[in-house]
């Protein structure tokens, strides 16, 4: 299964009823408008997916349904996110197993690989598998940076196609481009640098806000793509007091609460963390409320062809 890593990949929140259980239709609603609004992959199993405190059966049920939901029409990637080369081994096979169509895959978790270690660990589990690969860069949270070195030695893997650039170096795109041309397809990773990055060439964006507004979210990459710069930017700066949301520890609690807004998601988290409450609670529903009440009104963003492909 090929997939072309461009466009909008939404990094989709996990929900949960108020049983501290899956929310499958929950999640299938919100899914249909990701769907609808044009998204072009979706992505289980990331941090604001609260994968760490899912369960092997929890991840498998939810694989398998938007699997089924999708069908067919976008790929879905899973996240691997271990501390040990074992078990992201198992999740690699885990996932081929399910039905995903690709990997999204951080550098070892809970420890601080150095170049050799980060390289050896990236290497195999892409020999393992034969589904294609998105390296997720962001050493600001995980604290391991994938630099320009290890990926030379990445792309030795054909698997190896894409990254998720959440450096906060704008200027890294450009160095990637420079580096490697067109063989790794670079996505935006952060959403207050999403039109920046694109601007600077990046293929697609993995994003956060979209599992809220995902017409927005879509419609600013179309008409970038496009060449429509002062479209996209009139939406983009409405945007971004919410897409600040995604930059924040609390991302997880923040945007689910957007989702509550926009009438596609709950504010149900799995503990440790919890909902939000009290003068936190009213400072962000400020931020999502003055979005939603101001909210602009799009161009047919969906007329907009793209060479985004999924066979």
């Amino acid at each position: 299964m090929a997939i072309t890593w461009k466009g909008v990949f939404p990094a989709l929140t996990t929900k949960f009823t108020v049983k501290d259980e899956l929310d499958l239709k929950l999640f299938e609603k919100n899914l249909k408008f990701q769907l609808t609004s044009g998204v072009d992959g979706v992505i289980l199993g990331g941090s604001l997916g609260e994968a760490s405190v899912l369960t092997t059966e929890e991840k498998q049920r939810l694989v398998k349904f938007a699997v089924e939901s999708v069908a067919g029409k976008v790929p879905v990637i899973l996240n691997i996110a271990e501390g040990s080369t074992r078990e992201a081994l198992q999740q690699a096979s885990y996932a081929k197993e399910w039905g995903a169509e690709g990997l999204m895959i951080l550098p070892p978790m809970r420890y601080s690989s150095d170049h050799r270690e980060t390289v050896t660990y990236f290497k195999t589990i892409a020999e393992s598998t034969d589904l294609p690969i998105m390296i997720y860069n962001n050493p600001v949270d995980y604290k391991t940076e994938v630099t320009l070195g290890m990926f030379e030695e990445l792309l030795e893997c054909p698997n190896i196609q894409a990254v998720k650039e959440s450096t906060r170096d704008v200027s890294n795109v450009t160095r990637m481009f420079n580096r490697f041309g067109t063989r790794l397809k670079v996505l935006c990773g952060v959403d207050t640098l999403a039109m920046e990055e694109m601007l600077m060439g990046a293929d697609g964006w993995v994003a956060g806000l979209v599992c809220a507004f995902p017409a927005e979210t879509v419609a600013v990459y179309r008409l970038v793509k496009a060449g429509r710069i002062e479209e996209a930017l009139a939406i983009y700066r409405w945007f971004l007091p919410v897409l600040e949301l995604d930059i924040h520890s609390k991302l997880v609690q923040y945007i689910k609460l957007a989702e509550v807004q926009t009438g596609i998601g709950s504010e149900y988290v799995r503990a440790p963390r919890l909902p939000l409450e009290g003068k936190e609670r009213e400072k962000i529903l400020k931020v999502i409320g003055e979005s939603v009440a101001n909210r602009p009104a799009l161009p047919d963003y969906l007329s907009i062809r793209t060479e985004n492909t999924f066979a």
